[in-house]
């Protein structure tokens, strides 16, 4: 068996998907829990973009030492220096180094010749081994590069001291044969690609990324990028859990195996969702709700009489859990650590602390706490406890709504230590509140938000069931901040995420007075903004 090496994204390419945010606690708590899982290396981020991701970088270095752990870099100085700072703590630390080389990606992005992206690569790659022996470079675009000038840069960036090989198909456009013979040939044209290790990273934009990731190990790649429930920019990534499983049932074919613990896949997929606010379709393979579950009559009858009728694998292979186990205010603090150690929140002291509290609060008002409001809790408190997003804070809110007259809403916030208060009106009492909100920042210190997206749901069932909320307010450039939170009260829970999102939205302007992140003095870098990179 060939053992695959398994490239976990979901912290860097993952977290570019519209909507999701992650602060440095939750990546840490992710990151563990991908420790867990068993993956060979954890893209922890992109060092360069902003001092979050520089954080989240060098903490998950410090607390994680199994996997590797990667940092990503354009090929200018800057941002190698960035993510070799980063790296320092780690046990085990990669520099995945990248450049485009498709002519529309050279012509209208980079604006350089093919010998100049050559030369940079190689000097990236270069610099880079002041900090690790363990290089990746990545051409982006590969999928619709020139093979031989593509070849030619993988050669030049092998012979430099790049240890991986990725061929990204940055835009999913490769379908299995293409993505397949393109590994085949650059086994074959390019020297010494045999002494290295040779990566798949694919796109699902025409929902091709697995297939195609399949395609390139059984062509000899011994390295895939993938992520947690296929989360990523656009269309998303290669979904790890499905490749997986691929790999698993299917040995014979592809003649490989993983580290991967599969029973901790539904776990993984579970944390990644609640910390991301990206929902899990219910019909998503391998750990959807609906992945083991039978309504047509002929299939029920075909599982009772015997399961491999209808399906392929168990849900205990995967680790799916059916049960919601229910605490009570009497329940110790044992059962409560438990639950979230099971389900990959593993916690600081002070936070665990927290959690205990906040569930103890709401059992003395409900009979029953169930497990589901116990990681809603635990989601509240790591935002909560984020340092950085302390600046503003909610100290009185009032509201009046009704049939008969329009509704209002009252808020008093502190702004670093300073009492303010804001009243707006609105079509309904959130609509209000956020109007109410706007008018304090524009007082006092902006930036110009606008609620872009709302949700609310019951965490569990009955009218007495915690409520969450979950808010999107964008900037005046077009940046979007998400704000979550979870109260009985679904317009107080309502009103504590847009807090927490002007919170968000407020420490961004902080770091990037002008609202955009700032961008390195490289030539490469001159249309593409730090915040953003496409592989």
């Amino acid at each position: 068996m060939n053992r695959i090496i398994i490239f976990d994204t979901t912290l860097r390419d993952g977290e570019q998907s519209p909507g999701a945010s992650l602060n440095v606690d939750e990546k840490l708590v992710i990151a563990r829990q991908l420790d867990r899982l068993g993956v060979d290396v954890i893209e922890a981020g992109f060092p360069i973009s902003s001092p979050g991701d520089f954080q989240g970088v060098q903490l998950i270095a410090e607390r994680v030492h199994r996997p590797v752990i990667c940092g990503l870099a354009r090929a200018v100085s800057p941002d190698i220096d960035a993510a070799g700072e980063a790296l320092k703590p780690a046990k085990k630390k990669r520099i995945h180094i990248f450049i485009a080389t498709s002519k529309i990606h050279m012509d209208k992005k980079l604006r350089k010749s093919p010998q100049e992206v050559l030369e940079s690569a190689v000097s990236a790659i270069k610099r880079a081994r002041n900090y690790t022996d363990d290089l990746e470079f990545s051409p982006e675009d590969a999928s619709r590069s020139d093979l031989e000038f593509m070849c030619q840069v993988l050669e030049a960036a092998i012979d430099a001291g790049a240890t991986t090989i990725n061929i990204p198909d940055t835009v999913g456009y490769a379908v299995p044969e293409d993505y397949g013979r393109r590994i085949q040939d650059i086994l074959e044209k390019v020297p010494d690609a045999r002494k290295v290790v040779i990566s798949a990273h694919c796109h699902n934009d025409i929902g091709l990324a697995v297939a195609n990731s399949l395609a390139a190990i059984k062509a000899g790649a011994r390295q895939v990028e993938c992520t947690i429930n296929g989360i990523g920019e656009r269309a998303g990534n290669a979904s790890l859990e499905e490749i997986i499983m691929a790999l698993k049932l299917h040995r014979d074919t592809y003649q490989a195996d993983t580290g991967i613990n599969t029973q901790e896949l539904w776990t993984t997929s579970r944390l990644v969702s609640n910390l991301t606010g990206l929902e899990v379709q219910r019909n998503k393979a391998i750990v959807g709700e609906n992945a083991f579950a039978h309504e047509a009559g002929i299939h029920q009858h075909g599982v009772i009489q015997d399961r491999e009728c209808y399906e392929i694998m168990h849900a205990e292979d995967v680790g799916w859990r059916g049960t919601n186990l229910v605490i009570g205010k009497h329940s110790g603090i044992h059962a409560i650590e438990r639950i979230l150690k099971e389900r990959g929140y593993q916690l600081e002291k002070e936070q665990l602390r927290e959690v205990i509290q906040r569930v103890k609060e709401v059992a003395d008002r409900e009979k029953k706490v169930e497990e589901n409001d116990i990681l809603a809790l635990a989601r509240d408190v790591m935002t909560d406890l984020a340092p950085e997003e302390q600046l503003l804070g909610l100290k009185e809110f009032s509201v009046m709504t009704g049939n008969a007259f329009t509704p209002s809403a009252t808020i008093k916030l502190t702004i670093e230590g300073k009492e303010v208060v804001g009243t707006a009106v609105g079509v309904g009492p959130v609509d209000a509140a956020s109007h109410a909100l706007q008018s304090i920042l524009n007082a006092n210190i902006g930036p110009q938000l606008q609620l872009k997206e709302y949700g609310l749901k019951a965490i569990t069932g009955g009218t007495d069931a915690l409520a969450h909320a979950s808010i999107c307010f964008e900037d005046e450039i077009g940046n979007q901040f998400r704000g979550e939170a979870i109260d009985k009260d679904v317009i107080l829970a309502s009103v504590h995420a847009m807090v927490k999102g002007a919170n968000r939205a407020i420490n961004f302007r902080k770091h990037f007075p002008s609202g955009v992140p700032e961008r390195t003095s490289s030539k490469s870098a001159a249309s593409a903004p730090a915040q953003s990179p496409k592989l």
